[in-house]
């Protein structure tokens, strides 16, 4: 999420919104196209949710169980990836316990990557779904809004993933938490309501 700005953000709501009126009107955006989950982490409302848009836009959705692949002989994510590319998989939906397995799984497959969490790093789908939602339900829009952050945020992908999307969105994001959950964060931290810390 730290790569996209404020006209990037616009790009994928109105995308959204696109892929939205495709359900209604009974669309398949994703027609013929093989979608694997591949959740090295447990996950019920990401992976689901996940699983149902796919297949609700005409995808072939193919769940990988992690606990009974050849993971658990050695095999390494990169041959995971490389075997599901081989099979036909144009987009890999990936959640991983370690920051930055869905970049790693990127260099080596030809199709799209989504990452669906990876570590404390992002949980960037969340962070998008947050602002769709915030953005719908808030009569004056997100720029300029102020929202607070409350919790355990040096540990949170969420929070991390809001912090960057939210702000490039034109929020006044503010951090609130004991000083242990927002080791490097300070400068959002220490902010007043409102105020944007310098970069």
């Amino acid at each position: 999420m730290d790569g996209l700005d404020r006209a990037d953000l616009q790009t994928v709501m109105a995308t959204a919104d696109d892929l939205r009126e495709d359900l209604t009107s009974r669309g398949k955006s994703l027609e013929g196209i093989r979608v694997a989950t591949l959740f090295y982490e447990p996950s019920t409302r990401t992976r689901l949710s996940f699983e149902l848009a796919a297949r609700a836009l005409g995808a072939l959705v193919v769940d990988l169980p992690v606990p009974s692949s050849s993971v658990t002989k050695g095999e390494s994510l990169i041959d995971t990836v490389r075997t599901l590319e081989a099979l036909g998989v144009g987009i890999l939906v990936i959640r991983h316990p370690r920051s930055g397995a869905p970049w790693l799984a990127a260099r080596v497959f030809g199709g799209h990557v989504i990452n669906a969490g990876d570590g404390w790093h992002a949980h960037p789908t969340q962070a998008l779904l947050d602002l769709y939602t915030l953005r719908e339900r808030l009569l004056r829009g997100v720029e300029g809004a102020r929202v607070t952050i409350v919790g355990d945020v040096l540990h949170s992908r969420v929070a991390r993933s809001n912090i960057w999307t939210l702000t490039a969105a034109g929020a006044r994001v503010t951090l609130c938490g004991p000083a242990s959950w927002l080791r490097g964060f300070e400068a959002w931290s220490a902010a007043l309501p409102g105020d944007r810390p310098p970069p």
